[in-house]
């Protein structure tokens, strides 16, 4: 059976969630492997046959350990038919959930030296009460002055799974 490396860059979890909703799209074909590239994993690249990055964006910025772990990485990553997507609560809003009307992608284009084929942005979830105070603090504050909602008791998860299962469609499909 063939396989396919599911890497992330997660802080809440729901890149991860999001990962395994494209796991289980790709059983039968697929035998997945997830891994937490924060660990800077040593990899043996011959094994898989496609390679996926989620990343979740934090405070405006991917986590520095992605870009690290590209850098280290890279030829094997060029090698391998790959994806990246990141997840992020401004693509709760039409126009900022594509590649193209995200902020955060057009960033990591332009400060990433890997370009994978397939690209592309989800909304992530907001779990106040999960939050420590700092964040939870934080990330009503962003929310705030983005329109969004602010009740520390909610929450919310604003991923379109309808548009991660396309995604994992088009995964297959590289």
């Amino acid at each position: 059976m063939k396989k396919a490396l599911l890497l992330h860059s997660s802080r809440e979890g729901q890149t991860v969630k999001i990962l395994r909703s494209i796991e289980s799209e790709l059983a039968g074909n697929y035998e997945c492997e997830l891994v937490d590239l924060h660990d800077m994993p040593k990899l043996n690249w011959a094994e898989y046959d496609k390679v996926l990055i989620g990343a979740s964006i934090r405070y405006g910025h991917l986590n520095k350990k992605l870009y690290r772990f590209i850098e280290n990485n890279l030829s094997a990553l060029n090698e391998k038919k790959a994806a990246f997507f990141c997840v992020n609560l401004t693509a709760r809003k039409p126009g900022k959930d594509t590649p193209e009307g995200s902020v955060y992608m057009k960033k990591f284009r332009k400060l990433s030296p890997w370009q994978p084929e397939l690209q592309d942005v989800f909304a992530g979830a907001l779990y106040y009460p999960r939050y420590k105070l700092f964040d939870r603090v934080m990330i009503q504050f962003i929310m705030k002055m983005t329109g969004g909602e602010t009740d520390p008791t909610k929450e919310i998860e604003y991923t379109n799974w309808d548009r991660v299962k396309n995604f994992s469609e088009r995964f297959r499909s590289l």
